[in-house]
């Protein structure tokens, strides 16, 4: 098909179509719904047991699955249909910390604060030893090509920071101005020789030893604590609801722990969504040894020469530790893993002063219980519908992850969107709404790993917009909360601007909560959060905007991310504000319109080189819906002219230098 006569039938099926009008009588619904949140809300209790007594839920983990059996269990007593776990292959064993204890013994009495790093072993019962800091020798910046996607996702979508806020870290307000920084030392590449020779020089120390890995990170004072709302202007302005994944200032200025990765992450997903160990492409081969190939021979190293534990820097202030790394799944036989601890700044910068600068031995005791379970290869997706009326076989979905890391218990990280998705559900179900249209609810799992159960969900009910599977056309929508604890002020939908004003119109409900807009994208990477999953399918994923509260400077994968950190106000109009949006979708007389086939945009390319899982690595096997290798995608207009589900696929793509569109 020409891209001229595709355009025209595109253009004339939107002709054809009536006005995507929406539900009659939403302020009415709107008002019932806020009577019953106010009356009789489920929410805090729902969030109660999913972190104070299911939490963490590290996917693949014992604690996920009590969480998933409570969640059915408690969806099938509220009323809800066809609630069941869809189950998706993780293909990595499942890991839980059972124990930790981590205490100084000698010269100074202290417990220690610690999290284990999740999938590394357990110490097989309480172990003592002296401190060794190993410091090895470390490449110049920019040339640890090949390491693990770095610590990453330590940001949430607040829009960055200010000019203001910048000039603020850099000049504090001291009078006179502060003494200059003093210069750090330039790296030089490291050759083998080089680190052979360091290995040596430690060897006879290694065995029966605790190691302190890499030197105390020195955390910068932060002059500008990020507000606990965003300024009101910074969302009245376009575009103003969705921001950029930034650091929090305090974190995005400590140093880089050895191997090239921020200390207070070493190993994690290179920012949400980014999944580490994503090939090389062109660059450059570094000169010496990269730092992932030398954080690879330190560790064997250590191994096979007997060091009991490994301890890095959390490398946070106030005794934050962020634990977001994988570990490789302790399956790369070239890279295994000692038993491992995160310690918070404070502590370890005690040791490590006491250890170098005064030479005392410093005598830790620890004990680590961790479990690895097959069974876990296997994970699933927990799934609740409220049946339709006449477009049952139509579906409008909320949802959110329901996975954690294992600092904490996974409060607003995303326990949180998880109960706001549940809550809207059972208030349409307990004021009895009628909706049209079927409501499905759906709780991820595997989305701190990169997305994975709702990716592999896409792809088994929807497929893409290349090749559809009869459910794409019928799914509707999909709402998704996962920046905290803060209400809805923003957000995306994936589509054309038709697309984000039957939203909106929804949510102009909501002015008086302080929601502003909603603004259509076309992006089909994934990245971020679950509703990108959508995107990449060409699917309407809704992706909500949130005040930042202190998810990015406390509690995002750290060991805050408690009950105690949820606003409950906020999460109980983020609810209301959902299950309003849902109605209003259901009810609708049309589904809301999607990017045209002739204008659909492309899905990003397929990536090449080794990535992760080379050799005999176990990989999971899910995957983004990219083009096909070869595939050169045409310029497309931004932004997309609408078109009904029908007139949006299948979308077909021409080869390399072919001319026009097939």
């Amino acid at each position: 098909m020409t891209s001229r006569l595709a355009y025209t039938l595109a253009a004339g099926c939107l002709a054809i179509l009536p006005a995507l009008a929406q539900a009659p009588g939403l302020a009415n619904i709107n008002t019932q719904l806020r009577a019953q949140e106010t009356k009789d809300s489920q929410l805090m209790w729902w969030l109660h047991e999913v972190t104070d007594v299911y939490g963490p839920r590290l996917t693949g983990s014992p604690g996920l699955r009590a969480a998933q059996d409570f969640a059915v269990g408690q969806m099938v007593k509220w009323g809800f249909s066809n609630v069941h776990l869809e189950a998706w292959n993780f293909n990595h064993p499942g890991w839980q910390n059972w124990e930790l204890e981590a205490n100084a013994v000698s010269p100074f009495q202290q417990p220690l604060n610690v999290r284990a790093v999740s999938w590394t072993p357990g110490t097989n019962g309480p172990v003592q030893g002296p401190v060794l800091v190993v410091e090895p020798p470390q490449p110049p910046a920019g040339a640890g090509r090949g390491a693990r996607g770095g610590g990453g996702g330590g940001g949430g979508r607040g829009g960055g920071m200010t000019p203001e806020q910048l000039a603020a870290i850099e000049n504090p307000g001291s009078a006179p101005p502060p003494m200059p920084a003093v210069t750090p030392s330039e790296n030089k590449p490291v050759s083998q020789a080089s680190l052979d020779a360091y290995l040596a020089s430690i060897k006879d120390k290694v065995r029966g030893a605790i190691v302190f890995y890499g030197p105390h990170v020195q955390v910068a004072e932060n002059f500008v604590p990020a507000p606990l709302r965003r300024a009101e202007d910074s969302w009245s302005q376009p575009g103003g609801g969705r921001g950029g994944r930034g650091a929090p200032a305090a974190a995005a200025a400590t140093a880089a722990a050895p191997g090239g990765q921020p200390a207070a992450a070493a190993g994690g997903r290179g920012g949400r969504g980014a999944r580490g160990g994503a090939a090389a492409g062109d660059a450059p081969a570094p000169e010496g040894l990269t730092a992932a190939e030398i954080g690879q021979q330190v560790n064997k190293f250590l191994i096979e020469n007997g060091a009991l534990v490994k301890v890095t820097d959390s490398g946070r202030a106030y005794g934050i530790i962020v634990q977001q790394s994988s570990a490789g799944y302790n399956e790369n036989p070239n890279n295994p893993n000692l038993p491992t601890l995160l310690m918070g700044n404070e502590d370890y910068g005690r040791i490590y002063r006491t250890a170098t600068i005064d030479h005392i031995p410093v005598v830790l005791r620890i004990n680590i219980h961790n479990e690895f379970y097959p069974t876990g290869r296997t994970v699933y997706n927990v799934v609740g519908e409220l049946p339709g009326t006449d477009k049952a076989d139509e579906v409008v979905m909320n949802g959110g992850h329901f996975d954690s890391w294992n600092p904490a218990t996974g409060a607003t990280d995303n326990a949180a969107g998880g109960a706001v998705a549940v809550e809207a559900l059972r208030l349409i179900h307990t004021l009895n709404l009628p909706h049209r249209r079927t409501l499905r609810v759906a709780l991820w799992s595997g989305e701190e790993e990169g997305l994975y159960g709702s990716i592999a969900y896409v792809a088994q009910h929807f497929g893409s917009a290349e090749n559809p599977k009869p459910e794409w056309f019928k799914l509707d929508a999909y709402l998704n909360l996962d920046d905290g604890t803060g209400k809805p002020r923003g957000g995306s939908v994936f589509g054309p601007p038709e697309a984000a004003a039957m939203v909106q119109n929804a949510m102009d409900n909501f002015k008086d909560w302080g929601f502003y807009r909603i603004n259509p994208t076309v992006g089909r990477n994934t990245g971020g959060t679950d509703s990108t999953s959508f995107n990449n399918a060409g699917l309407p994923g809704v992706g909500y905007s949130q005040d930042p509260f202190d998810y990015n400077s406390y509690t995002h994968h750290t060991s805050f991310d408690t009950y105690e950190r949820i606003y409950e106000p906020d999460m109980r109009e983020a609810a209301v504000e959902e299950a309003l949006t849902l109605y209003a979708l259901a009810n609708a007389d049309q589904m809301v319109p999607r990017c045209s086939a002739a204008t659909m945009p492309a899905p990003p390319a397929g990536r090449g080189g080794a990535g992760r899982g080379a050799g005999n690595v176990p990989v999971t096997p899910v995957a983004q819906f990219s083009l096909p290798a070869g595939v050169t995608a045409p310029e497309r207009p931004n932004p997309c002219t609408a078109a009904a589900p029908a007139q949006a696929a299948p979308v077909s793509w021409p080869a390399a230098n072919a001319p026009g569109q097939r």
